[in-house]
């Protein structure tokens, strides 16, 4: 979003307490800071603004006003400090709450803009900008489907708002609405035909929807409006893999590469279309790099790095405050069950590889077993294998999606990894499910 400065004429407020020669100096020097800001010179503005509040401390708009030039020197949490007192002085403008929620965003504090935004939203529900900026925050989160409410009303007040059908265009992706995503990728092309992001979404919609040609167009267009963007070489060669022409496919995946050397998309593509071209040996190198490059689920797991708010004690601490409450289950002729109850015996006297050993078992012989995941990622964490660990929980949540623990542990254990909003969005999740000590380390961890 824009940041727009307004002007608010103020000699009124001033009139009550201020002689004359003081009441006309203010209104110049805010009027010189709205001319300053005007023309780009925010610095200028922002001594003007602070001239105004040391004459007229409580003159909300010279609050709010200083607070859009230091945001648009990139100032937010000095923009917000300004916003805070604007807001104070003068709790019933929604332009305020709209600005402060933007400066949330920009340093990616979507919960608490979502606040902003709402509160701005009741006092004037007639702002389209507002549901964008609240639809984008939501989309951050992954909330989509909130995300697609807001936007369907910002482009209900203003149905030809580029930025809104962008987005739209973007999230309905997500959702997998592939043919909503199609046409409003294709009305930002009608409305901004060099818009390069419109043609390479639009080619990703059709991809989905089996228009490989179509797809392929697009993400033709896509290049020549940004020749060195790697991904759109990359898609385009998915699509002519689709399309079966291998040769093509590869002359993109060449280009992916040389832009991007460790794009391993594009090596795996490259890969399995020099299978399909009898070239085996070719096929091996691209695909074991594809494999191998930017891997974190391969290597020696103990080298996991915890680059989250969650250090390895503390993630250790979490986790095994969890207990597992093993329930007699009918033993099927496969015997997992006991493989499953075995492994919890060994785990709970310290023989963690005995314990590895069974619950593989276990699910080899159950491969829908979601107890078994769940326990066998404890152990892989307790182990030190985090990355192995998040699979098994995603394994267990796969199988069965009321697992509030399983949510947990996978929440705690992403932080730890840096995955920390996903890991914090697994946390609510837990959380939603009931499972009460997730709110304990959100309010920790996630804020």
């Amino acid at each position: 979003m824009r940041l727009q400065f307004t002007g608010i004429s103020f000699l009124l407020a001033l009139t009550f307490y201020c002689p004359a020669f003081a009441q006309r100096s203010a209104a110049e020097y805010f009027e010189d800071g709205n001319t300053k800001a005007g023309t780009g010179d925010f610095n200028g503005a922002m001594q003007a603004y602070t001239t105004v509040i040391s004459m007229s401390p409580d003159h909300a708009p010279s609050y709010f006003n200083r607070g859009l030039a230091k945001a648009n020197l990139k100032d937010y949490r000095g923009a917000m400090g300004d916003y805070d007192k604007a807001i104070e002085l003068n709790p019933k403008e929604a332009l305020y709450y709209q600005s402060r929620g933007v400066s949330k965003s920009l340093q990616e504090d979507f919960r608490s803009a979502i606040d902003d935004y709402s509160k701005s939203i009741e006092l004037n529900p007639e702002e389209p900008k507002t549901y964008y900026n609240r639809g984008v925050s939501y989309a951050k989160l992954k909330n989509h489907r909130n995300a697609l409410i807001d936007l369907d009303h910002a482009l209900a007040l203003n149905p030809d708002e580029l930025a809104a059908l962008y987005a739209r265009g973007n999230c309905k992706q997500d959702l997998q609405e592939y043919a909503g995503s199609l046409a409003d990728f294709t009305r930002v092309i009608e409305l901004s035909p060099k818009r390069t992001g419109a043609y390479a979404g639009r080619g990703l919609a059709k991809l989905e929807l089996g228009d490989y040609q179509g797809a392929a167009a697009d993400f033709t267009r896509a290049i020549e409006l940004s020749p060195n963007d790697s991904e759109y070489y990359n898609n385009r060669g998915l699509a002519k893999t689709k399309q079966e022409d291998y040769q093509g496919a590869i002359i993109d995946f060449d280009k992916t590469i040389q832009l991007d050397p460790e794009n391993y998309n594009a090596y795996y593509g490259r890969g399995f279309a020099r299978g399909k071209l009898n070239d085996p040996r070719g096929a091996i190198a691209d695909l074991s790099r594809s494999i191998e490059v930017k891997n974190a689920y391969t290597g020696d797991p103990k080298k996991n790095a915890y680059t989250g708010k969650i250090n390895k004690e503390k993630l250790d601490e979490l986790r095994d405050q969890v207990q597992i409450n093993v329930k007699i289950d009918n033993l099927t002729n496969e015997r997992a069950e006991a493989y499953y109850v075995r492994a919890i015996a060994k785990s709970r006297v310290g023989e963690l590889k005995g314990a590895m050993s069974d619950l593989t078992t276990a699910v080899e012989l159950n491969p829908t077993y979601s107890n078994a995941y769940f326990s066998r990622a404890m152990i892989r964490s307790a182990s030190g294998d985090q990355m192995g660990a998040v699979l098994d929980f995603t394994s267990s949540i796969k199988l069965r999606s009321d697992y509030p623990e399983a949510y947990y542990l996978r929440g705690i254990v992403k932080n730890s990894l840096g995955e920390i909003n996903d890991g914090c969005l697994d946390l609510s999740k837990a959380g939603e499910l009931g499972y009460q000590q997730a709110y304990k380390v959100i309010g920790a961890y996630c804020n």
